[in-house]
């Protein structure tokens, strides 16, 4: 039976060049590959074959994720996170499939130097460690160009983009962007939840859209290459940015609200205004995100349910997926930062079945559950493609300088 690409993964930890007790306080991480049952979509061996050589044929692409390795107990969580030293899933990444991932590091959770995050420091701090710690191995690379994706394709690496999923550390400062990107940031979301001097978030009760620093914000982010991301905003602040943007934008990672009346999830008309304009959206798997009515225990089912509809509103072309998972307990982690992570405001009035993680889609090791899925349900290989990775390289062969 074919597995999958080989990877040239030789088994490096996180921050192996430090001394434990010295440079830095341990604390016991969970299991990358194991943590939780596996639930691998049953297929035959002749479609096994096929989910394996469709992506090692193709290039594959997560639109978000976290692949940080969380501790067994939550209750270490602020001491690991006010430590810095946030562990890479090397392991995890390394049966994965993916060529390459839109890293969406601590973000609102990076609490280095402020209780509520989302601050300058923060973000630098959890970006340089992250880097620093990826310098001293070679499996994992810098995405910074296509380039970068198509050789880590070739060579059997992966690598990560840095994506920030809110704009508010640049408070207002469009210079900062440019930073931003010298630090190794390719994709930056205008706003997180909380509405900020760029635009509203989708957890306000109204939404004023994109501001006029939000505008002098697009416009530097297609001046110098960031792409554009509005997973979080709010309707109008994400149709305004996507009009505003002279280059074809994403929504790294959300669902369909047709399907699930959340406001993490994003009307049809902003999706269609997405597509029109050559753009990407991501379909994520985050514990208790995209719900169904059918479906409203979370799964890989309701997952591929929003995927389902997505294609048939806009088309193949403009779908992809940004599972926006991690290896630990995600349940946990969005108890422990539901004010941090706007969790309450998104599921206001919402009625479903808490499960204690995805069944499919747990951590990033399981993306080529995806593939068995879209094999099992008759999609052709180059339908397959483009929506595990080749719409998102088209997008960033206009974006990326």
């Amino acid at each position: 039976m074919a597995s999958g690409k080989p990877k040239k993964y030789k088994g490096y930890k996180s921050y192996s060049y430090l001394e434990p007790g010295k440079d830095y306080e341990p604390i016991p991480l969970v299991k990358e590959i194991g943590r939780v049952p596996y639930h691998k979509i049953p297929l035959s061996d002749a479609e096994e074959d096929r989910v394996w050589d469709i992506m090692n044929k193709s290039i594959v692409i997560s639109l978000h994720d976290h692949t940080e390795v969380d501790p067994v107990s939550l209750d270490k969580f602020y001491d690991y996170g006010r430590e810095s030293k946030i562990a890479t899933g090397y392991e995890g990444l390394s049966v994965s499939g993916m060529d390459a991932f839109f890293e969406g590091l601590q973000d609102g959770s990076a609490i280095i130097t402020s209780k509520m995050g989302w601050k300058w420091d923060d973000v630098v701090y959890d970006l340089g460690m992250r880097l620093c710690d990826i310098a001293h191995q070679d499996f994992v690379i810098k995405g910074e160009r296509v380039e970068d994706i198509i050789r880590a394709h070739d060579e059997g690496k992966v690598a990560m983009i840095p994506h920030l999923e809110g704009a508010a550390p640049i408070e207002n400062e469009v210079d900062r962007v440019d930073v931003l990107y010298g630090l190794g940031y390719r994709v930056m979301g205008l706003v997180y939840s909380e509405s900020n001097a760029v635009g509203s978030g989708l957890k306000e009760k109204r939404d004023g859209g994109l501001t006029a620093f939000g505008h002098e914000v697009v416009e530097r982010c297609n001046k110098i290459g960031m792409a554009v991301d509005v997973a979080h905003t709010g309707d109008m602040t994400g149709i305004d940015a996507i009009k505003a943007s002279k280059v074809p934008i994403f929504i790294t990672h959300a669902g369909a609200r047709a399907l699930w009346n959340s406001k993490r999830m994003k009307p049809d008309n902003v999706i269609q205004e997405l597509a029109e304009r050559g753009g990407v959206m991501g379909i994520e798997a985050a514990p208790h995100t995209t719900l169904t009515e059918k479906n409203r225990s979370h799964s890989i089912e309701s997952v591929m349910e929003h995927f389902e509809y997505c294609v048939k509103l806009v088309g193949i072309d403009h779908v992809s997926f940004g599972p926006d998972t991690l290896f630990g307990d995600h349940v946990g982690l969005h108890h422990l930062f539901t004010k941090h992570l706007s969790i309450d405001q998104t599921r206001e009035g919402l009625q479903f079945q808490e499960v204690e993680y995805v069944k499919g889609l747990e951590n990033p090791s399981e993306y080529p559950n995806i593939v068995r899925w879209l094999v099992a349900h008759g999609y052709s290989d180059e339908e397959i493609s483009k929506a595990i990775g080749g719409n998102t390289m088209r997008v960033l062969r206009q974006v990326w300088k």
